[in-house]
């Protein structure tokens, strides 16, 4: 089917690669009824995919509902889904069928599937793999033919290595992942969403649709929407509202943009719980602190061995751990050791013997990228603690979750 006429059926705008691709393994999988993975930020319009799916699957003609997980208290999520039995539990005056049983035949979306609880996982894999339920209170095995489509804003393979999240539901579920992209991910998109939203309330309010400026446009475009698509259409709601004139400059648009701090480095762990951020982005000054810290210790080590061999003379003496690569051997006579001056850690020390004096130099230059002082700092740490990542972690002032992805971004997860 042509994606134009798909997204001029369900509203979807834009052309961005991303966008298209993403809306290409939807159709192709509406077809068959395996399970799908719906990966995005929040309000980039994850459940749009799921029912494209469904509308171009067999099941169109059958039932389609959609169920928020994290929406659903954690002692009646399980009544919700499979139902429950008369008297099962206080308050269960009446026997009640659940989703599984009352949309048979049809597609059920879990949305927020990363907020329901580890006893509720264990009852959808068992749906999932044999088509089977039991309600609450009853012994009586139920069988339901229902397509499961779930979606998450969460990282559910990082979730299953905390164990927030059974590793073998996740690989059930993942069987087909779609990644629907971020508004950021897709900016020549921004322009024509707003102008979309815009026409859409002067239509409902009888208004004069408002334009944007070309460096209004650019401001729009240059701001990273954490809210995503439901962020840019309030945003545009409020500018149609608010704003005295209709052709809006960037003076103009920039009271309607938060001033926000968007920084994508680590998160720092809680002092407390160190599988709890403070704050979802937080500055890794922390780290390289850190960093600087031990960077500082190892000097003041080598500075030590200098003064022993100065004092004592003779014999070879090996630098400590991986600081320098060079053994030393000084000479038994009158020395003159100039101030060190040490800029990296990973550069050779030489040592020359001139006119009987002995004299240092050290001709290294310091590396300042952020990424490979990281990198470092944590193989360090997982050797420290022998690879067990946990108080690695702790060690190095991040969360569990946040190591986890460094590993990833880095290609250490072998360590």
């Amino acid at each position: 089917m042509d994606l134009q006429v798909i997204k001029n059926r369900f509203g979807i705008i834009g052309n961005s690669p991303a966008l298209n691709h993403a809306l290409n393994v939807a159709v192709q999988v509406a077809a068959t009824d395996l399970t799908v993975l719906i990966n995005g930020e929040s309000g980039v319009g994850k459940e749009v995919f799921s029912q494209i799916i469904h509308s171009l699957s067999a099941r169109k003609h059958n039932p389609f509902i959609a169920v928020n997980c994290g929406a659903i208290p954690e002692g009646t999520i399980d009544s919700e889904l499979f139902g429950h039995e008369k008297g099962s539990f206080t308050g269960a005056v009446d026997a009640r069928k659940g989703y599984f049983e009352t949309v048979n035949g049809g597609t059920i979306f879990l949305d927020e599937i990363g907020e329901m609880p580890l006893g509720t996982q264990a009852r959808l894999l068992r749906v999932l793999e044999t088509g089977e339920f039991i309600r609450v209170g009853s012994s009586k095995v139920q069988k339901t033919d229902v397509r499961v489509i779930a979606a998450t804003n969460k990282e559910l393979l990082e979730y299953t290595h905390n164990n927030k999240f059974r590793e073998d539901l996740y690989y059930r579920l993942n069987t087909v992942p779609i990644r629907v992209p971020a508004l950021r991910d897709r900016k020549e998109d921004i322009p024509l969403l707003f102008r979309k939203f815009a026409v859409d309330f002067a239509e409902r309010y009888k208004t004069t649709p408002v334009q944007l400026e070309d460096d209004a446009k650019n401001l729009l475009i240059s701001y990273p929407f954490p809210g995503n698509v439901r962020e840019l259409k309030n945003i545009a709601e409020q500018i149609s509202v608010l704003s005295t004139n209709k052709v809006i400059t960037a003076k103009d648009l920039s009271p309607f943009l938060p001033e926000r701090s968007f920084n994508r480095l680590p998160v720092l762990a809680h002092p407390g719980n160190p599988g709890v951020s403070n704050t979802e982005f937080a500055n890794e000054r922390e780290i390289l602190y850190k960093l600087f810290f031990d960077m500082k210790r190892d000097v003041t080590e080598l500075k030590k061995l200098f003064v022993e061999v100065v004092q004592h003379g003779g014999g070879s003496v090996q630098m400590p751990g991986n600081l320098f690569n060079e053994t030393v051997v000084p000479e038994q006579k009158p020395i003159e050791v100039t101030q060190p001056v040490i800029t990296s850690p990973s550069h050779p020390m030489i040592i020359s013997n001139n006119n009987n004096d002995i004299q240092e130099h050290v001709e290294v230059e310091e590396s300042l990228n952020i990424m490979d002082n990281e990198k470092e700092l944590i193989i360090k740490a997982l050797k420290k603690h022998k690879s067990k990542r946990r108080d690695a972690a702790s060690d190095l002032g991040i969360s569990e979750r946040t190591l986890y992805r460094k590993l990833k971004e880095y290609d250490l997860e072998e360590l």
